[in-house]
């Protein structure tokens, strides 16, 4: 390629970067001047684009850019000077030549000379009032090209300078205007860096069990020292000689050189684990950062399809849109382009009503379709509603009947909730005949689909007249999954959250037989008992409890109940991509690793319930034996809980009645030593700042006290400095919890860290 070839393909990328960034000016102007036409910012920005891309083509050689967007700009000029308000049928022009300059900038086009010809003269019929007007249909908008994947997302630039040939590096790396330099990097690589602090990230709790053996092999050694007190005691009373009254006090200085030294370490320990966590956090929030963007990139596109669907069925609707800056991992994001668009096709073909009969409801003619984004609990959270006609359900409960899916009697009975379900059958639609825009045959079961392969949901909920409302909940990032934990055959498999109806425990009487299979009654209907071990190929372990423990799948109209051996509990977990030359493993994700360093696999439901058919199919499905052996019941262990707000005393004291502890509690530290000195527990958890006496007070007297200073302490407090849990770990704390990142997993892991179950 000679010097002056390779000056012209830099140029003619860079003209193609020009070109999205204006196109994406012109389609949001145009669409907010068909509102207000006389809007003389948006006037202005549109014809500065249009400006913008008729330098840049004549730089780079493109003449069919330069006759495009010259007869553009002429008519935004003529419109900023009153010489012409712009109509419709001028905004679909606009429209259709910003399509045509992106046909021109991107590589490969299509366009001919005939096409640029056409678009030039009917620009100059509408500019000639003298001219027969021009009846315009809407072309469709042109799909946006995947944007690049940037580390940190740049604004718009409504006015870049003319490309010119001494600046070929901006293909790789651009300025932000406040001088922060942003470079280009591939998927692969912040994946791969995603991949890598993750794994840091689960790498530093595996300190913790370690922590928790130092932290028992205190407390043995402060026994060993009690119990050497007490011999000490009894030998008193002989008449030892020198040599084993020198041997008594040398062991009793090593124990004591032991356990100070013992207690450092462990302080150090416990410094080291919080700061390695703390810095291995923030590169995994960091690292996932670089992979959000805003939601804002999903919707490229969307109003201009909206309103070019509304025009093409003789509707008038506008999309507003709340969140656009909301972040998303950028995999969700192109995930949800599909059942987005989807919904938002089905809210105008369907939802919105003609303009002359919303008149005739009261309501304005334009119909309003609303799109929110926004963060909840982890979780991308999505409304999306219409204020049109919303579903008739004596129609829908007719067409259930029609189609034989529920008897006639049935049907009547069944409540609103129970009808939009059929909406998300497969090949479901209330439409009589297929049209282009209402589709052919895929409905509202693919939208669930595509969401549930997200792990997340979606619920239609509508008012008759009114309009729906969709409500979609998925992950911001594919990179974690909140689980359900189990134990199938002495190994932990976890099931993802979105997938699981419920838990429950089954007695033997619920289980019932019904043409040779295992049955129980859920939600008025009889839900198939399979055993996990049999699924996941383990051997079944021992189950000595009277009920059995079973997790409700569904995934679309497919319901199970899988029986597992115990509940674990619910875990966030980092994703661990399997090794490719394993291919696919039946029934099995992905894997990822518990805080204790050992591995758990992530349960495939789709493919799990497969596996059930087939088992159904083939007649090997086993039955679950049930043994109700009944074991002696162990006592129960006893938990003080010191706290003076009565709120956070009540909410300790509920999760650990609920997890088989018999628990007591204090208003105050006075009230708390009080309690400890009457009578007898296996833990304390005490708040910091209280009346009469402090936590930190509490702490101190029962580390003096020889009755009590082995008793395990958990401080709760909302102080979460360095040196706040380092005052809190001195005083003689096992465990220090910060209220800021307290929830009921952590206060009970730490709890079953300290002293084990709730039986003794």
């Amino acid at each position: 390629m000679t010097p002056d070839q390779m000056r012209d393909a830099s140029l003619l990328e860079l003209f193609s970067l020009e070109a999205d960034a204006q196109t994406q000016v012109l389609s949001a102007g145009l669409l907010a001047l068909e509102r207000n036409p006389t809007q003389a910012d948006q006037l202005e920005a549109c014809m500065r684009a249009a400006h913008s891309l008729k330098g840049a083509a004549r730089i780079v050689g493109v003449d069919a850019g330069v006759s495009v967007s010259h007869v553009m700009e002429d008519c935004l000029v003529s419109a900023q000077e009153s010489r012409l308000y712009l109509q419709p049928e001028h905004i679909d022009a606009l429209l259709q030549g910003t399509d045509l300059l992106m046909r021109i900038a991107t590589p490969g086009n299509d366009v001919g000379p005939a096409d640029i010809e056409a678009y030039v003269t009917l620009m100059e019929r509408l500019l000639d009032p003298s001219q027969a007007p021009v009846k315009l249909t809407p072309s469709p908008s042109q799909p946006e090209p995947e944007p690049a994947l940037v580390i940190d997302e740049l604004p718009p630039e409504p006015e870049p300078a003319p490309p010119v040939a001494a600046e070929p590096q901006r293909q790789n790396k651009r300025m932000t205007e406040g001088g922060e330099r942003v470079l280009r990097v591939t998927a692969e690589r912040l994946n791969s860096l995603l991949d890598l602090s993750s794994k840091s990230l689960v790498e530093t709790q595996r300190l913790k069990p370690y922590l928790g053996s130092l932290q028992r092999l205190k407390r043995m050694q402060s026994q060993g020292v009690r119990a050497l007190d007490t011999l000490d005691g009894h030998l008193k009373t002989l008449d030892l000689n020198l040599e084993a009254q020198e041997a008594l006090a040398d062991t009793r200085r090593l124990l004591s050189e032991a356990q100070a030294l013992l207690a450092e370490k462990t302080a150090e320990l416990d410094e080291f684990g919080w700061q390695a966590g703390q810095r291995a956090q923030v590169l995994y929030d960091t690292a996932l950062a670089c992979r959000m963007r805003p939601f804002a990139d999903v919707l490229a596109g969307q109003v201009r399809m909206v309103r070019d669907l509304g025009r093409s069925l003789g509707k008038q609707v506008r999309l507003e849109i709340e969140g656009e800056k909301t972040q998303v991992d950028r995999d969700v994001l192109e995930k949800l382009e599909a059942p987005l668009t989807h919904l938002l096709r089905n809210a105008v073909d369907h939802g919105i009503e003609m303009p002359d009969q919303r008149l005739l409801a009261g309501k304005p003619a334009e119909g309003l379709i609303r799109l929110r984004a926004s963060h909840q609990a982890g979780l991308l959270v999505l409304e999306l509603s219409d204020d049109g006609n919303g579903v008739d359900l004596e129609r829908l409960r007719g067409t259930i009947v029609e189609r034989k899916l529920s008897t006639l009697d049935t049907a009547r009975d069944l409540s609103e909730e129970e009808l939009l379900t059929f909406l998300f059958l497969p090949g479901f639609s209330l439409r009589d005949k297929v049209t282009e825009v209402s589709g052919r045959g895929v409905g509202l079961d693919a939208v669930q689909h595509m969401v549930r392969q997200l792990r997340g949901a979606v619920v239609l909920e509508q008012t008759a007249g009114q309009g729906s409302r969709f409500h979609l909940e998925v992950p911001l990032t594919l990179s974690v999954v909140r689980s359900l934990v189990v134990e199938v055959g002495e190994e932990a498999y976890a099931f993802p959250l979105a997938h699981i109806e419920r838990m429950c425990d089954l007695a033997p009487d619920d289980i019932v037989q019904l043409e040779g299979r295992q049955h129980f009654w859920h939600e008025g209907r009889h839900v198939g008992l399979v055993a996990a071990s049999q699924l996941l190929q383990r051997p079944a372990g021992q189950n000595n409890d009277e009920t059995l423990k079973v997790v409700v799948i569904r995934e679309r109209d497919a319901v199970y109940g899988i029986a597992v051996e115990r509940f674990i509990g619910e875990r966030t977990l980092v994703v661990l991509p399997l090794d490719d030359r394993l291919g696919k493993v039946q029934d099995i994700s992905a894997g990822a690793l518990l805080d204790d360093g050992s591995v758990v696999l992530i349960v495939d439901v789709e493919d799990m319930l497969r596996s059930v058919d087939k088992l159904l199919n083939t007649g090997r499905l086993e039955r679950i034996a049930r043994r109700s052996q009944q074991a002696t019941e162990a006592p129960r262990k006893r938990v003080l809980v010191v706290d003076d707000s009565l709120t956070v005393r009540e909410l300790q004291r509920k999760l650990l009645l609920n997890r088989g502890y018999e628990v007591a509690v204090a208003v105050d530290g006075m009230d708390g030593w009080n309690a400890l000195r009457s009578e007898d527990f296996d833990l304390l958890i005490t708040d910091i700042d209280m009346p009469r006496m402090d936590g930190i007070e509490l702490v101190t007297l029962l580390r003096r006290d020889n009755r009590l200073q082995s008793l395990p302490v958990m401080v709760v407090s909302y102080k979460d400095r360095e040196e706040d849990r380092r005052r809190g770990l001195d005083a003689g704390a096992d465990y220090y919890l910060a209220k800021a990142s307290f929830h009921d997993d952590a206060l009970l892991d730490a709890v079953v860290e300290l002293i084990g179950g709730a039986r003794a």
